[in-house]
């Protein structure tokens, strides 16, 4: 007996390290010789769920119900394979769970998984018996009632279990119960304050909420980032969050553009007098004192007093993306207008105004057409 359990336990331990193909030939070996081990079976079977070979695991899990047709865990086992097999998936894994859950009542692991399959399979079965229609907002609670209850009972007998706080979030997602969600999104971040999914989860409904603006979103998504480095939803939202605060140097280099249109009178005013030109050389450098403490206040202070993920991340969306690095040459096109227009001692304002122009309405058209890349 000792040498049973030391071969299921070196098998467990080379698992544990992911080693799964030198884990399921030490079982395959010691199976060879002890086919009634019942618990090498369902090890096994977890091997080549591991190694993408369901079919195999499968058997292993009907080898293993042989030896005991209710045993819990080589039931789950069953039910795992069979949601790998596309022909099969969680119709068959429902009934196989149900049976689970009577064998071991009190096992919160059998609960959450048929919570999940009876989740599926009730909208598969609504939609399937209503011409594809996906249930409308009002009967989703009802269609998933069954679900939810499940869920609730998971909970219970699980309170510290993250899987199952995953999948009554995804019940109460479907049932379209937000307030719900959220309580667990809570949860599983007081449990696993890097879990990646309810961290995005959390950060993008700040970031998104009403009145918050690119920087404030930006480090939202940074911080969320630094807890959880692997995820793709964050990564975007910063990068979304970064563009727009891109976009925004445009609008300062137009207020330059604009204020040194109205510094040089370009444009006649009905009842106003037109400065002369030349203009002196100290209201020329007074352009330069205003546009740089525009540049300072709305530019490098902001870039300053963001999160370091933020300032790295805009330096990388500019190499990544070919529109930031348009929106910033848009920038430096309009200043480099504006700087002709103010500094250079004109004595007559068409040339001038021909630049106005020429830094304005490119850049000003843009603003609205690249508007959808932000979202």
């Amino acid at each position: 007996m000792t040498e049973l359990n030391s071969a299921v336990e070196q098998a467990q331990a080379l698992f544990e390290f992911e080693r799964y193909e030198q884990a399921r030939a030490v079982l395959a070996q010691h199976l060879a010789e002890n086919p009634d081990d019942r618990r090498a079976w369902i090890e096994i079977g977890h091997c080549h769920l591991k190694t993408e070979q369901p079919e195999q695991a499968l058997h292993a899990a009907d080898e293993a119900l042989k030896l005991a047709p209710e045993d819990f865990f080589a039931l789950i086992l069953r039910a795992k394979a069979l949601t790998r097999i596309p022909d099969r998936a969680w119709r068959a894994a429902e009934p196989v769970l149900r049976e689970a859950v009577r064998a071991d009542p009190h096992h919160w692991y059998g609960y959450t998984m048929l919570a999940d399959a009876v989740c599926r399979m009730s909208l598969v079965r609504y939609v399937q018996a209503n011409g594809s229609r996906f249930p409308p907002p009002h009967e989703r609670a009802d269609v998933l009632r069954e679900a939810a209850d499940l869920a609730a009972e998971a909970l219970r007998l699980g309170p510290e279990e993250i899987y199952a706080h995953e999948i009554a979030h995804q019940v109460a997602t479907f049932s379209l119960n937000t307030t719900l969600a959220d309580q667990l999104d809570h949860a599983i971040l007081r449990l696993d304050p890097t879990h990646t999914e309810a961290l995005a989860r959390q950060t993008t409904k700040a970031a998104q909420a009403p009145g918050v603006k690119a920087a404030r979103a930006a480090d939202l998504y940074a911080t969320g980032l630094a807890a959880a480095p692997d995820s793709a939803e964050m990564q975007r939202g910063l990068d979304q969050a970064t563009y727009r605060m891109l976009r925004g140097v445009r609008w300062l280099a137009l207020l330059c553009v604009a204020f040194a249109g109205s510094g040089m009178d370009l444009f006649a005013v009905a009842g106003k007098v037109q400065r002369d030109l030349p203009l002196p050389l100290g209201q020329r450098l007074w352009y330069l004192v205003v546009a740089t403490a525009i540049w300072i206040v709305g530019a490098l202070l902001r870039y300053r007093r963001r999160r370091a993920g933020v300032q790295l991340n805009v330096r990388s969306l500019i190499r990544r993306r070919r529109w930031p690095r348009i929106v910033l040459a848009q920038a430096a096109w309009a200043m480099l207008c504006a700087l002709l227009i103010a500094q250079i001692p004109w004595e007559e304002r068409t040339l001038p105004q021909i630049l106005f122009w020429a830094g304005l309405a490119p850049t000003f058209a843009t603003i609205w057409f690249d508007r959808k890349k932000t979202r």
